[in-house]
């Protein structure tokens, strides 16, 4: 290890958790242990020749590690309190690029240019993780793998098959375009402030051939949230229920029992049994 990496170590270990304090509203949960910030490094593996986006550096815990191996490293961070110190930290980096904003509106594919892709790690909120999870997903095109840090209930629903109970409309979108690995659970004791529930750590790796299979995100968006808004009902009923927007089109194509007839699944089905398959099949009815 060089001087430089022992510094970066030596800084990141050294500060005490009241730095720079989390602050409740964003949801922050620093993460301090360098086990545990060592290990998500090390199923990242950066590289020299690619380019990793991080979203949430936060105090720079990942960041410190991901920036000595990777080629080019782009942090996007939400809390202006926290930009004095990061660019302090990295910003005499080359490697580094620090970016203000929201990743919630932020076009990841322009962010990367020129490079054609990139991969990301990210140490969500749990308040807005699902909703930062759906815009990545929004943006697979430029995004070849997706490793995150989040509440061990979150990423049970991502990563649930068919039948489980832990099956979510999430579930199904991240199965439509990414292949989708639990690596490992992370206790509470590992962040500060500790939160009250433990957190996981999954890899999303993207597949090109799903977009060749069905590249119609919005409706399968759409169908899914629809199928899954009140678990209790059954998938005709739920979609009886749908936004006014997917009923004018459901009413377009014969109705909610001709479309369910189209893709043949059994209208009394509920939205935790049907599989992908069954899913696609009947977006591909309302195209």
């Amino acid at each position: 290890m060089s001087n430089e990496e022992k510094q970066n170590r030596a800084f990141l270990y050294a500060h005490p958790a009241t730095y720079i304090p989390a602050k409740k509203r964003f949801g922050q949960n620093f993460l301090t242990d360098p086990h545990v910030i060592e290990r998500v490094v090390r199923h990242v593996r950066p590289r020299p020749d690619e380019t990793i986006v991080e979203i949430g550096p936060g105090r720079g815990a990942l960041t410190s590690l991901l920036i000595e191996s990777a080629g080019r490293l782009l942090a996007v961070e939400f809390d202006r309190d926290l930009i004095p110190m990061l660019k302090e930290k990295f910003g005499a980096r080359e490697n580094f690029t620090l970016i203000e904003g929201d990743a919630l509106n932020v076009d990841f594919c322009a962010l990367v240019a020129p490079a054609a892709s990139a991969r990301v790690v990210a140490n969500l909120p749990y308040n807005i993780a699902t909703a930062i999870l759906q815009r990545l997903i929004e943006q697979r095109r430029c995004l070849t793998e997706i490793t995150l840090i989040l509440q061990k209930e979150v990423v049970d629903r991502l990563t649930a098959p068919p039948e489980s109970k832990e099956r979510s409309f999430i579930s199904v979108l991240a199965e439509a375009y990414f292949e989708r690995e639990k690596l490992f659970d992370i206790s509470p004791g590992s962040s500060r402030p500790a939160p009250k529930v433990w957190s996981s750590v999954v890899r999303l790796t993207l597949r090109r051939e799903a977009d060749e299979a069905f590249s119609g995100y919005q409706v399968l968006w759409q169908v899914v949230s629809a199928g899954f808004a009140q678990r209790r009902k059954t998938i005709l009923n739920n979609l009886r229920n749908a936004s006014p927007s997917l009923r004018e089109t459901i009413r377009n194509h014969g109705g909610e029992t001709v479309v369910l007839g189209q893709a043949q699944v059994g209208p009394q089905r509920r939205a935790e049994t049907l599989t992908l398959e069954e899913w696609l099949r009947i977006a591909r009815a309302l195209e």
